[in-house]
C-alpha cells in the first residue's frame, strides 16, 4: 500500500495536529489510518538538528490515499512538504491505534545521499550493512526505512529517505538508556565508535535532519 509522508512547519503541531475537526478533514480526505510524528514537550529534552530553514514540527504519515487531499488539508495548519516513500519495516514498533502517546523517543532522521555515492550503492550500504549495526549498538525497538520515490507537493525540497527509529523514553536524556550500555562507559564508547563509523560510510554523518517526536497512531 502506497505511503507519503509530509513534513510540517507551523504554530503549535502539538494541538492542531490532535483536533478531532482536522482528523475529520482528513477522514473526508480518504484517510483511514495517520501516524503523527510530533516534536511536542515530552520530547524537548532530546537532541535535534538539520539544514533546514527552521526544525522540522511535526512529520504525518498516511497509506493508500490521494497525497494532494492530504496535503491540502494539513496546509491549515502549516507549511507542508510530501513525499512518496518505499517502506521497509525491518524492526516492527509496538502499534496502537488509539491516539495514545507511544512510550518511546521516536526520531526521525532525513537523510540526503552524497552526490559522490550512487544510488544503489548509497541504498546497500545504508539497508545492507548498516541497518544491523544499527540496530545493534542502540536500543532501537522499532526501525522503519522509508525510501523516497517522489515529491507529492510542489517545490519540496529534495531528500533521500527518512528513517524511523523508536528507543526507550529514558533516552531522551541518557545516554545509556539511548545506547543500551547499562551504565557502562567502556560499552557505551565502543557502541558509539561503531555506529559513528557506520554511518560515515553511506554520509549520513552530514547533511542530517535529525527530528525527535512522540509518536501518536489514530484509526478512523
Amino acid at each position: 500500500m502506497n505511503k507519503n509522508m509530509f513534513l510540517l512547519w507551523g504554530d503549535d503541531l502539538a494541538t492542531t495536529l490532535h483536533d478531532p475537526a482536522l482528523h475529520a478533514r482528513l477522514a473526508e480526505a480518504g484517510v483511514d489510518r495517520v501516524q503523527l510524528n510530533v516534536d511536542d514537550e515530552p520530547v524537548a529534552g532530546a537532541m535535534r538538528f538539520g539544514q533546514f530553514d527552521a526544525p522540522v514540527g511535526a512529520i504525518v504519515s498516511t497509506w493508500g490515499v490521494d497525497p494532494a487531499a492530504v496535503a491540502t488539508t494539513l496546509a491549515e495548519v502549516g507549511r507542508v512538504h510530501g513525499y512518496a516513500v518505499d517502506e521497509r519495516r525491518r524492526l516492527d514498533p509496538p502499534e496502537a491505534w488509539d491516539g495514545s502517546r507511544a512510550d518511546a523517543l521516536a526520531n526521525v532522521a532525513i537523510l540526503r545521499r552524497p552526490e559522490a555515492l550512487p544510488r544503489d550503492e548509497w541504498l546497500r550500504i545504508w539497508m545492507v550493512d548498516h541497518t544491523p549495526v544499527a540496530i545493534r549498538t542502540q536500543a532501537t525497538f522499532g526501525y522503519v526505512q522509508n525510501i523516497v520515490t517522489g515529491a507529492v507537493t510542489a517545490d519540496a525540497p529534495h531528500i533521500d529517505a527518512l528513517v524511523e527509529e523508536l528507543f526507550p523514553s529514558a533516552g531522551i536524556t541518557d545516554m545509556h538508556a539511548f545506547y543500551g550500555s547499562g551504565g557502562d562507559d567502556a560499552k557505551l564508547n565502543r557502541r558509539l565508535t561503531e555506529l559513528m563509523a557506520s554511518v560515515a560510510r553511506f554520509g549520513a554523518g552530514e547533511n542530517l535532519e535529525l527530528v525527535p517526536s512522540s509518536r501518536y497512531l489514530y484509526g478512523f
